[in-house]
């Protein structure tokens, strides 16, 4: 039987995923800095799989302690570059629930990743499913602190070939130091931003 090794958590294993744009679709070079996004996803043992459970803040209240490891993790994958746009996700074992997943992606576990990003006061783009070992997701992404910044709307896609197992789920969290390349659909630029309200 497997034990916590993370407060509350049972984490079986860590993902990383990186990958630089240098260029778009047509072949266009990167107006700018490549664009670098980077995928972070935990493995962990679903303590509720196969029965309903009303209440769900044994995982709820602790997650604060997986966000800080999340936190750290991106900072050291980030190498030093600026994080600007961000997304989560979960995708769920066959034997849990989507809302198990959707447990560990409240703001109690989102506030210390967006900590370790430098701050940031937009909420975070978030999807999630059931799937098994080999389920492709689609992660959202906007910019962290104002959501009408039209040209960080982007997309990552993950995949891990041995996760989720019938009992787990992956939580995963994505980010991308910038917007997209040669974004040109107008509206508020990244570099207009109030940083008032989490919108503009």
């Amino acid at each position: 039987m497997s034990t916590p090794d993370l407060s509350a958590f049972h984490i079986r294993k860590w993902y990383l995923q990186i990958e630089d744009t240098l260029a778009g679709e047509t072949g266009a070079p990167a107006d700018g800095e490549p664009l670098r996004k980077i995928v972070i996803a935990a493995c962990l043992r679903n303590p509720f799989a196969g029965r309903y459970v009303q209440d769900l803040s044994e995982w709820i209240e602790p997650s604060p302690e997986l966000g800080k490891e999340f936190g750290r993790r991106i900072r050291e994958a980030a190498g030093g570059l600026d994080i600007q746009s961000y997304g989560k996700a979960c995708l769920v074992g066959i034997d849990g629930e989507y809302e198990h997943g959707n447990a560990l992606l409240t703001n109690p576990a989102a506030n210390p990743v967006r900590e370790g990003v430098g701050g940031g006061k937009s909420w975070v783009p978030s999807t999630g499913k059931r799937g098994g070992p080999g389920t492709v997701i689609d992660i959202p992404l906007a910019h962290k602190d104002a959501l009408y910044v039209r040209s960080h709307y982007d997309t990552v896609s993950a995949m891990f070939g041995d996760g989720p197992n019938r009992d787990e789920v992956v939580l995963i969290w994505a980010f991308a130091t910038r917007g997209r390349l040669n974004a040109r659909l107008g509206g508020l630029k990244a570099s207009e931003i109030k940083g008032e309200d989490g919108l503009v």
